[in-house]
């Protein structure tokens, strides 16, 4: 994508009514239309307090005026912004002078993204903006901060460095094969390999965990009639948001809700119960519940404490959902019973060793736990997210891609014991790792990616 030539303007401040509006501009023409509209050019990264004029030379409004010639700006270009008085009608008159003075529209996203392309920050960074803006929590917003900060950058980039290093051992050892090197013998090469190995499901693990703080987590909570789901998503969301009766089946269609969790942004999904029933519509509930526990990142499964063999019952709905989703066990109803005093930490279902957790979703007693479970070992997120950063699913696609390659290599170098092949997949792998901070990404890809921030960002 070439580097813009023209002007480009937009309002940097929510619609509506406020205290304050700010215009914003960034390109060639800055500086003229600073003097058209200000009379002069503001001293840079200086407030100035100033008139705004029309092109008729009519004031318009009144407020601060901060110049940032380039590159020391946001976007690496002349920048300049206005701060008047926030009601609709003065902005856009304000936005139309500029306008008349040579500027276009900015497009949803255009000053970070002339900021990428002006190397002030590479793709990461500015997708960290548009999360930080974004942020529905605390944690969140501090996680999209480092990755604003280079912390993702910095990982993704250590880990490429570690792919030059293997790459260029292989390669040396291709260029001299009068050497006769057996690569599976040479130590040092396995070593890097095993080395680069664990360096991808370190980052891998942290990309995962930061695309969940940053998207959310979706939890499906699944079980029979009666045994108390939509009861623990009231517990779990502090509000009456699903219907509850001793009547069996009287969730029939998914309910959905969002909420944060420990810091966590979740998206609830309450279901119907599974059973065997004839009744045309709560199937179609029980489908839906189905596929829904299929797409999710963790499946509750909901059990009544009382019954004489929970594993039994949550191995019968997990045979029943056939899916291989992540799931736990939640023995409700446990201020009915003292048999949560017995209730092992995990339970063999399915061989699978499941966590169990004992709540009674009537008095709260054991939904903290729930919380916490959540946030901690489903979103992957710790108390002080020391080096957490926000990530995007793009993200985990081209660091899978990545590693897919370099498992590849490994492989062929494995089966063939030349070191051609791993040579080329490491390429291949390094390629894809550009593709996330943007060295290698291509101009559609660009696009769709900065279309999706607010205007004036």
């Amino acid at each position: 994508m070439d580097a813009p030539s023209d002007t480009i303007a937009a309002k940097a401040t929510a619609a509506g009514h406020a205290g304050i509006g700010v215009v914003r501009v960034s390109g060639p023409a800055t500086a003229t239309i600073a003097e058209a509209l200000l009379g002069r050019l503001p001293e840079p990264r200086n407030a100035v307090f100033s008139n705004f004029r029309d092109p008729s030379g009519r004031t318009i409004d009144q407020g601060i005026a901060l110049y940032f010639p380039g590159p020391a700006s946001y976007t690496g270009e002349d920048v300049l912004e206005l701060q008047g008085h926030g009601g609709p009608m003065v902005l856009a008159a304000l936005l139309q002078a500029v306008r008349d003075a040579g500027a276009r529209d900015a497009r949803a996203g255009e000053f970070s993204e002339r900021a990428f392309l002006n190397d002030k920050m590479d793709l990461t960074q500015a997708e960290a903006v548009a999360d930080l803006i974004d942020s529905s929590s605390m944690q969140a917003a501090r996680a999209a901060m480092r990755s604003l900060q280079g912390v993702f950058s910095e990982a993704v980039t250590a880990l490429q460095k570690e792919l030059i290093l293997l790459r260029t051992h292989v390669e040396a050892a291709i260029d001299f094969p009068e050497e006769e090197i057996d690569f599976l013998d040479d130590a040092a090469l396995r070593d890097r390999i095993a080395h680069v190995d664990g360096s991808f499901s370190a980052l891998m693990s942290s990309v995962e965990s930061g695309r969940k703080l940053a998207d959310g987590i979706t939890v499906v909570l699944a079980g029979a009639p009666n045994v108390g789901k939509s009861s623990l998503l009231n517990a779990l969301l502090g509000d009456d948001t699903a219907i509850v009766t001793e009547i069996p089946g009287t969730t029939r269609d998914l309910i959905r809700a969002d909420a944060v969790i420990n810091g966590v942004p979740v998206h609830l999904t309450d279901t119907a119960g599974v059973r065997d029933t004839s009744d045309v519509i709560e199937r179609e509930g029980i489908r839906r519940s189905y596929a829904a526990a299929a797409t999710a990142d963790h499946v509750l499964v909901v059990v009544d404490i009382r019954s004489d063999s929970l594993a039994r019952d949550a191995a019968s709905l997990l045979s029943d959902l056939e899916t291989g989703t992540p799931a736990s066990i939640i023995a409700n109803k446990r201020d009915l019973s003292a048999a949560a005093n017995d209730l092992q930490d995990t339970l063999s279902v399915l061989n699978r060793e499941l966590p169990v957790c004992p709540v009674s979703a009537l008095t709260g007693e054991g939904v903290d736990a729930v919380a916490t479970f959540l946030a901690s070992e489903v979103a992957g997120t710790t108390e002080t997210t020391e080096g957490q950063f926000t990530a995007r699913q793009r993200h985990m696609t081209l660091l899978e891609a990545a590693r897919t390659h370099f498992d590849q290599g490994v492989a062929a170098l494995e089966a063939t014991r030349a070191g051609e092949l791993l040579a080329e997949e490491l390429r291949l792998a390094q390629q894809s790792l550009d593709g996330i901070t943007g060295r290698f990404t291509s101009d559609d890809l660009l696009g769709e990616i900065f279309s999706s921030f607010c205007i004036g960002k």
